[in-house]
C-alpha cells in the first residue's frame, strides 16, 4: 500500500513537472495535472494539499537539491577545478533535458505568482562551489587574486544566467556549447597556470558519461 502511494505521488509529481516546464505555473491547473497523470483530481488533492504544494515538491525534488551532486566529486585524485567544471556540465545538462529540473527552474523564476515560499537553491549551490574553490586554492590551482566565497557567488549567478538566456535565445540544445565558451573565458581569470582547454575537455567528457538524474533524490514533500 505504501509503495502504491509512493508510485502515485511520483506519477503526479512528474506529470506536474512536465506541465510546469511547458506551460508555467499559472498556465497549469490541477485538472491538467490529473489528465496528464491519468489520476483523478481527488487523487491529486489526497497526495498534495494544493497546486502550491505540488509546485513546492517539484522545486525541492530537483532544483533545490542539486548541491547534493557535489558528493560525486570528493575524489581528491581529480583536481578541484576540474570537479567544479564537471559539476556545472551535469547541472546544465539537467536544466536542458530533465523535466523535473526544468520545471523547478521555471517555477523558481515565477515564484512571485506562487502562494508558497520556495527554497532558494543558490545559497546551497554557492556553498558547494566555495568548497571546491577553497580546495583548488589549497592545491595551488587558483590565481592569487581569487577569493573562493566571492568568486563562487559570482560564478553561480553567471552560470544560471548563461543557461537561462542561452535557452531563451537559442534553445536548450546549445547550452553545453555556450557553457564551454564561458569556461574557456572564465578559467583564464581563475587559474594560476591557465589551461582552460585541458580542464574543460576532461570535465565535459566526464559529465557526458554520467546519468542526468542526481543520486538519492529525496521523497517529494508537500
Amino acid at each position: 500500500m505504501q509503495e502504491r502511494a509512493r508510485a502515485t505521488r511520483r506519477s503526479l509529481l512528474e506529470a506536474a513537472a512536465c506541465l510546469f516546464a511547458e506551460q508555467g505555473y499559472t498556465g497549469t491547473s490541477v485538472n491538467d495535472i490529473s489528465a496528464r497523470s491519468g489520476r483523478t483530481s481527488g487523487s491529486v488533492y489526497f497526495h498534495y494539499a494544493s497546486k502550491e504544494g505540488i509546485a513546492l515538491a517539484v522545486v525541492r525534488d530537483r532544483f533545490a537539491t542539486w548541491p547534493g551532486l557535489a558528493a560525486r566529486y570528493t575524489d581528491r585524485a581529480v583536481p578541484p577545478l576540474e570537479r567544479l567544471v564537471t559539476l556545472s556540465y551535469e547541472i546544465a545538462r539537467a536544466l536542458a533535458e530533465d523535466p523535473l529540473t526544468r520545471a523547478g527552474a521555471r517555477l523558481w523564476a515565477e515564484r512571485d505568482t506562487i502562494d508558497a515560499p520556495l527554497p532558494d537553491p543558490f545559497a546551497l549551490w554557492t556553498a558547494a562551489a566555495t568548497r571546491l574553490l577553497a580546495q583548488a586554492r589549497s592545491a595551488g590551482q587558483l590565481a592569487q587574486h581569487v577569493r573562493p566565497a566571492a568568486t563562487a557567488r559570482t560564478l553561480v549567478r553567471a552560470f544560471f544566467g548563461l543557461c537561462t538566456l542561452t535557452e531563451a535565445l537559442e534553445g536548450p540544445h546549445t547550452v553545453t556549447d555556450r557553457l564551454t565558451d564561458w569556461w574557456h573565458l572564465t578559467l583564464l581569470s581563475l587559474q594560476r597556470d591557465a589551461d582552460p582547454t585541458g580542464v574543460v575537455e576532461k570535465a565535459r567528457a566526464e559529465a557526458a558519461r554520467k546519468p542526468v538524474d542526481p543520486p538519492d533524490s529525496p521523497e517529494p514533500m508537500e
